[in-house]
């Protein structure tokens, strides 16, 4: 008998073992990009992806019953960065697909538009089916001159032809079921509607005959009418009436759904599933995504987990799933979901034996940043920063990455997609302690790039240098943010980073 989560929705009894192509029920923390391409291709069934929106929207959330406050930023300078951002991993994941695979890709209004384009270069276009319109909730204010915004979509794309497709219901409402379901049956109590059984193409010889005395082109054979009737399934009001269908409301699957979805109502502050993540999706929109386009033991995989939705979702309805997430702390909160939610231990053993879970490649800690090469420490500390880290690995004239800000604006109208001119740079230093000369030489970086913020990552810094950072202020008015490993690792940046 199948079981209900605490979300409410019913968990279905396990079946299969995990898979033998890859990992499985595995938390990633890290860049989807890197850890993407661990995975084998066409490995994956049903891929559902929530990326940070290019909605210039700062989030300042309390994290559960620890009340740990972070602050979340969409640092995407421009649409163009957004995509800029998008496109490989978009590339990647379709890698992974299945060729009867699903992809789902949800957004907003803010790059929806580009975001489709992009992804009909990636998936085709001859393989997009719908653009769901998920209606979030009723309008609280009236934007000025014009209509207020109050829907995601989700962009539904298969990598072939040939996938899963399970068909979703809704059930009847009830001023339909009072309007068309008027009778009762007094032996069950089952309420039915009278249906026609004549068949609208009048050209059927082969189902034109007499029955109960009245003759019709019939929908049905006259053997299979002939069944029904020994049912009581068919039934004639009176003698000369035209036989009808007794049609039972318990017997309909419903209202299909549709592209609209109105009926989920978003995470509220009194919802029980709320935990406070700023960006946090109802379980019941996942669950109906991963009814349609997966089936028991398939493979899910969310790229940008967040919270672990999809994860309860695929765990719940008995599917496999693997989830990543840039953010150790996304990391932990949805490993403490998985275990509270779900019933799942986070245990190696029992993890090697198909029955719990583990979170791989948490942060390492300083003794490992230490020894690593220094262009892959320099693009650990940026891509931690929320920034992007120069392509070229030389000759980045004292700039290892950019953070771009979310309150910029463009200064060039005329392309709405070029880069925004203001970004802010980062400079890494894989040193015991950054001194002086290393400041120096950023502040001419900032001033000849004419940067009013920078930020700078070490392990730590000379008096001599902390000085100077703030000479350079009283100087010029530009700001120098110095950070340090230990502050990335326990995520204590979140203020600097504002």
């Amino acid at each position: 008998m199948a079981k209900k989560s605490a979300s409410g929705s019913k968990k279905v009894a396990k079946t299969g073992k995990p898979s033998a192509l890859i990992d499985t029920r595995v938390i990633y923390c890290g860049d989807n990009l890197e850890q993407l391409k661990k995975l084998p291709e066409n490995s994956v069934d049903l891929i559902y992806i929530d990326p940070p929106f290019n909605s210039n929207r700062n989030y300042e959330i309390f994290w559960g019953e620890t009340k740990e406050k972070r602050s979340f930023e969409d640092r995407h300078a421009s649409t163009q960065a957004y995509i800029e951002f998008m496109r490989p991993r978009c590339v990647a994941l379709r890698r992974v697909l299945k060729k009867t695979g699903s992809f789902y890709y949800h957004c907003d209004w803010h790059a929806s538009h580009y975001v489709k384009i992009m992804l009909d270069q990636i998936f085709s276009e001859n393989q997009f089916h719908t653009e769901i319109i998920w209606r979030r909730t009723n309008a609280k204010g009236l934007a000025f001159k014009s209509f207020p915004t109050n829907h995601d979509s989700l962009f539904y794309y298969t990598k072939t032809n040939k996938y899963t497709f399970n068909r979703q219901y809704l059930p009847h409402d009830e001023k339909y079921v009072e309007d068309f379901y008027k009778y009762i049956d007094p032996e069950t109590g089952r309420k039915y509607q009278l249906a026609d059984l004549t068949n609208p193409n009048r050209n059927r010889p082969n189902l034109t005959y007499e029955f109960l005395g009245v003759k019709r082109v019939w929908r049905w054979t006259k053997e299979r009418m002939q069944k029904a009737y020994d049912k009581g399934v068919v039934v004639q009001a009176k003698k000369g009436a035209v036989p009808r269908l007794k049609r039972y409301l318990d017997e309909q699957e419903g209202i299909p759904v549709d592209s609209i979805w109105s009926d989920i109502p978003p995470i509220q502050s009194q919802s029980e599933e709320r935990l406070g993540y700023p960006t946090q999706k109802p379980l019941a929109l996942l669950d109906r995504i991963t009814k349609t386009s997966s089936n028991p033991n398939d493979i899910v995989l969310d790229a940008f987990c967040g919270c672990g939705t999809a994860l309860v979702a695929a765990e719940n309805l008995s599917r496999q799933w693997i989830g990543i997430d840039i953010s150790p702390t996304a990391c932990r909160v949805m490993a403490k979901r998985l275990r509270r939610v779900c019933g799942m231990r986070e245990d190696e053993k029992l993890w090697r034996i198909g029955r719990g879970f583990v979170v791989r490649d948490l942060p390492w800690t300083e003794k490992q940043l230490r020894k690593i090469p220094p262009f892959e420490f320099e693009n650990w500390a940026v891509i931690a920063l929320g920034g992007i880290p120069n392509k070229a690995q030389v000759g980045d004239m004292g700039i290892d990455g950019r953070i771009y800000p979310v309150s910029a604006m463009p200064k060039k109208k005329k392309d709405e997609l070029a880069f925004m001119d203001v970004w802010y740079p980062i400079q890494v230093k894989q040193k015991d302690k950054t001194g002086r000369p290393d400041i120096d030489l950023f502040e001419t970086a900032m001033m000849r790039q004419d940067r009013t913020k920078g930020f700078f990552v070490s392990f730590d810094y000379s008096r001599d240098a902390m000085a100077e950072i703030q000479a350079f202020f009283k100087r010029s008015g530009k700001t120098i943010i110095p950070l340090t490993v230990k502050e990335i690792l326990e995520e204590q940046i979140a203020h600097k980073l504002a």
